[in-house]
């Protein structure tokens, strides 16, 4: 290992990305034979531009059809429309993108087969409320969940039955045409109906686990939502059998950080793999990696040095702060710093794969042993104040160590990785 510290993590980092794309990933699950109407492409999520993409690539036959995806994270394609929307909390094109989407699939036939591209972010992009319940009312209510700390999973049961297409309900308006839905997996578990909201396969959850969800973040709901709770839910809701479907998932988390693990023992480090699916409050989590990450640097177990600790998954930040930036990685990171106390020898990075760390234009930051003695000594910087006030993006913009890369156009989740030498 004869780089440094940081540029280690931030090779593995572009190792992670690379092996979370779509080239190369969904020709298997093609089928090798036209279909005798229309082929249709539909899809939506921070990776649908590139899924479409590399989907012109390599099909050989006609195709037409429309992906939404987040600003910025559009690519050029010849066949199928991208068009670019609002993410984490939706806007008005998302909602007109995803009329066009309701549109595209009604008009499906028993010839026809729709190719479905899904990835993360594709609940908050094809925003379109059901009936009586407005955008507003859909922002508003995301808004709170956002900064109630609810995980995704939670986010994605009540963004599904408050949609006209979510939760299996594109599934039933392409009907009967056959869908066929390739999915890059965000999500913990790698659950089809929770992956973008799952709109093209049977989903589980029911009207009843939303008053539950709503309840427990003392969520205030806009008039119209509760009528449209209260008023006959048993009719509208969510299918729980599709006959016209079938998925496939072409990148995992897993896959993606197991590439990263072979990439990383080329290197020469020993490396810890804790899973994809870590969730739970970042600076809880940031405590436990901190943990681990002493009991290498003292005493070699459970990997002796060089080592590096990898985990996936999502955690959550609960919002107290008023005016604070940054997303989860960045504050997982500041919490690591300050548990850590300057520990010689230990750098970690902290990103989002989708290239937005939150709402913010990081992907995330990197610390090493020297942070918290730059913050304070040469900024005047405390640490824990910025922690208090949910402002880790501020802390870690002061210092210079922000990751900033393009959008990266696809997305697994959290990357993290801590290097003890």
């Amino acid at each position: 290992m004869n780089q440094p510290p940081q540029r280690i993590l931030k090779d593995l980092f572009q190792t992670v990305l690379s092996a979370a794309m779509p080239e190369g990933k969904m020709a298997s699950f093609l089928p090798k034979e036209p279909p005798k109407g229309k082929t249709i492409v539909l899809g939506a999520g921070k990776a649908a531009a590139s899924m479409a993409a590399e989907l012109e690539r390599i099909y050989p036959f006609p195709i037409e059809g429309m992906v939404i995806t987040r600003y910025q994270h559009g690519e050029p394609t010849k066949y199928i429309e991208v068009i670019e929307a609002s993410h984490p909390v939706p806007d008005q094109n998302g909602t007109q993108a995803a009329l066009k989407l309701y549109e595209w699939a009604k008009s499906a036939t028993e010839d026809d087969l729709v190719i479905f591209l899904v990835s993360g972010g594709a609940s908050a992009l094809m925003a379109l409320p059901a009936q009586g319940i407005t955008l507003e009312d859909k922002k508003y209510i995301t808004r709170q969940l956002l900064a109630s700390g609810a995980p995704i999973e939670e986010m994605n049961i009540v963004r599904k039955h408050l949609s006209a297409i979510k939760g299996g309900r594109l599934a039933q308006i392409a009907a009967p045409a056959h869908v066929l839905t390739l999915a890059i997996s965000d999500v913990v578990g790698d659950d089809f109906s929770a992956i973008g909201s799952g709109p093209t396969v049977p989903d589980p959850s029911t009207f009843a686990d939303v008053t539950t969800i709503l309840n427990k973040y003392n969520i205030n709901i806009p008039e119209s939502v509760k009528n449209y709770l209260s008023s006959d839910t048993q009719a509208k809701e969510t299918p729980k059998q599709l006959t016209n479907t079938e998925a496939h998932l072409i990148v995992t988390p897993q896959k993606a950080f197991l590439a990263t693990q072979e990439a990383a023992r080329n290197m020469g480090l020993n490396v810890l793999f804790l899973g994809d699916a870590l969730t739970g409050e970042a600076r809880h989590v940031a405590a436990v990696h901190a943990g681990i990450a002493h009991q290498i640097k003292m005493h070699d177990t459970p990997v002796s040095k060089p080592a590096l600790i990898l985990s996936g998954g999502e955690t959550t930040v609960t919002v107290t702060g008023e005016n604070g930036r940054g997303g989860r990685n960045a504050e997982f990171l500041l919490a690591l710093a300050i548990e850590l106390k300057g520990m010689d020898n230990v750098y970690a990075i902290a990103c989002d794969t989708d290239g937005i760390d939150g709402s913010e234009d990081n992907a995330g930051a990197m610390i090493g042993p020297d942070t918290l003695q730059r913050a304070s000594e040469q900024l005047n910087l405390i640490a824990s104040d910025f922690l208090a006030k949910n402002d880790a993006y501020t802390f870690f913009s002061y210092l210079d160590d922000l990751v900033v890369t393009q959008p990266t156009r696809t997305n697994i989740n959290d990357f993290r990785a801590i290097l003890i030498l």
